[in-house]
C-alpha cells in the first residue's frame, strides 16, 4: 500500500484558492475606479456658474448673481455658515439651491458636486434649519394700512376691494410617510401629502404659512386652528380689512368668501343662469383671488422638490416647504431678473383642485348661507356686489 495521503492534496488546493483570492482582491483594489471622475470639482462647477451666463445660473439655482451674493452675505455676516477646507460658503449654498430647485436626490447631488452623501445630507439639514429660522424675517404680515396697486389701479377692483389685504388657500405637497400614519396623510386624491395653508399678497409674496398638516385635514379646519390658537401667530386683519377666501371657508369677519350656490370659477362666469349681480361679484372676486393660484404655480415650478420631497423625516419635509417659501420671498425681493427664468405670471396651480365645500347637505348649506348673510361680512359682501352692479349701469 502506498504512503500517499489525499489530505496533502486537499491542503494544497485550499492554499492555492486562498492565494488566488488574495491576488484577485489586490488587483480589484488597484483597478477600482474612483466614484467621482469628472474633470470638474464642485468648487470649479460653482465658479463656472457664478462667472458664466446669467441665464445658466438662473436655470440652476433660480436666482440671479446679485441675489445669490446677497444670500451668501446674509449667511456669512450672521455666521450661519462657515467655510471649511473642503467647501466654501458659496458652494454649500449653491449645492442646496440646486437640490431644491431641481428636486435632486442626495445621490444625484453627491455625484454632481463631488462630495460624499454624508456631507450633502449634513449641509441640507444645516441650511434648511437656518432658513426656517429666517422665516419670521422674510415671511411677514401685510401692511394693513396699504392698498395694493393691483387693486388701486384697476377699475374692476377699486374702490370695491380696497379693504382686501391678501388671499388665503391651501395646497397639497406630496410627502412620504410610514405605513402606520399613511391613512391620516392620504388626501382626497389618494396620495399622501401635507396640507399647507398660506396667505399671499398681491405681489405674489407669502405673508403667512403653516405647513405639516395631514393631507386628510380640511382646509377650513387648518384655518380655524391657526386663527384661534395664539401659538400659530396668525396675522388677523383689523376691522374693515379682510382676506379673500374660496367657498371652502366661512364668510366671517376678516374673511370674504363668495356667495354660496352661485357660479364662481372664472370659466363659469359667462353662464346665463343665476343672479347676475352675484355673478359679477364672483367673477371679480375670483379674478383678484387668482393671485394665490398663480403664486402656487410659480412656487412649485421654481422648486421642483415640492413635487416630490425625498424620504426625509416628517419634520424635515415640513421644513423643506417653509424653506422654499422663504427662498421664494427672498427672490421676489432681490432678484430683479426672475422673469428670465421663464416663470410667467399666468402660471397656475389650483391648490386643492376644487373648493372644499365639505359634505354638508343642501339644507345645511342654506342655513350656513343665512348665517353668513346676517353677519358683518355678509353686509360687506352685499354692499360690494350692489356697488359693482350699480356702477355698471352708470
Amino acid at each position: 500500500m502506498s504512503g500517499y495521503d489525499s489530505s496533502d492534496d486537499d491542503d494544497d488546493v485550499v492554499l492555492l484558492v486562498y492565494v488566488m483570492d488574495s491576488v484577485i482582491r489586490k488587483i480589484r483594489r488597484q483597478s477600482r475606479l474612483p466614484k467621482h471622475v469628472s474633470s470638474f470639482s464642485g468648487h470649479e462647477k460653482m465658479c463656472e456658474l457664478i462667472t458664466g451666463h446669467e441665464g445658466l445660473l438662473l436655470e440652476h439655482i433660480r436666482m440671479n448673481r446679485d441675489c445669490f451674493h446677497r444670500l451668501v452675505t446674509l449667511f456669512t455676516v450672521q455666521n450661519r455658515l462657515q467655510e471649511t477646507h473642503a467647501l466654501t460658503v458659496q458652494e454649500q449654498l449653491m449645492m442646496f439651491l440646486t437640490m431644491v430647485a431641481h428636486g435632486d436626490s442626495n445621490r444625484r447631488t453627491s455625484y454632481e458636486w463631488k462630495h460624499s452623501g454624508e456631507t450633502i445630507s449634513r449641509y441640507i439639514d444645516t441650511i434648511s434649519s437656518h432658513l426656517v429660522q429666517l422665516a419670521s424675517r422674510f415671511i411677514v404680515p401685510p401692511d394693513f394700512d396699504d392698498v395694493s396697486t393691483v387693486i388701486a389701479e384697476n377699475r374692476r377692483f377699486f374702490p370695491y376691494f380696497q379693504g382686501c389685504v391678501g388671499a388665503i388657500d391651501g395646497t397639497h405637497i406630496p410627502c412620504v410617510v410610514d405605513a402606520d400614519v399613511a391613512a391620516a396623510y392620504r388626501n382626497r386624491k389618494g396620495f399622501t401629502s401635507q396640507n399647507v395653508m398660506v396667505v399671499v399678497d398681491f405681489e405674489m409674496k407669502f405673508t403667512y404659512l403653516v405647513a405639516g398638516w395631514e393631507g386628510s385635514c380640511h382646509d377650513a379646519r387648518v384655518l380655524n386652528v391657526a386663527t384661534s390658537n395664539p401659538a400659530f401667530m396668525f396675522p388677523h386683519a383689523p376691522e374693515g380689512k379682510y382676506y379673500l377666501v374660496d367657498a371652502g371657508y366661512k364668510n366671517k369677519p376678516g374673511f370674504l368668501a363668495p356667495f354660496r350656490g352661485q357660479n364662481y370659477h372664472l370659466h363659469d362666469h359667462r353662464r346665463e343662469d343665476g343672479d347676475r349681480r352675484k355673478e359679477m361679484f364672483h367673477y371679480r372676486h375670483a379674478s383678484l383671488r387668482n393671485v394665490i393660484e398663480r403664486t402656487f404655480g410659480v412656487w412649485k415650478s421654481r422648486f421642483h422638490i415640492l413635487k416630490g420631497i425625498p424620504r426625509y423625516s416628517l419634520e424635515k419635509q415640513r421644513d423643506i416647504v417653509i424653506t422654499c417659501a422663504v427662498l421664494h420671498n427672498f427672490i421676489k425681493l432681490f432678484s430683479s431678473e426672475e422673469a428670465a427664468f421663464n416663470l410667467e405670471d399666468d402660471a397656475m396651480d389650483d391648490g386643492n383642485a376644487e373648493d372644499d365645500v365639505g359634505e354638508a347637505s343642501t339644507q345645511q348649506q342654506q342655513q350656513q348661507q343665512q348665517r353668513e348673510e346676517s353677519n358683518d361680512m355678509g353686509h360687506i359682501r352685499d354692499h360690494i356686489a350692489n356697488a359693482m352692479w350699480n356702477d355698471r349701469l352708470d
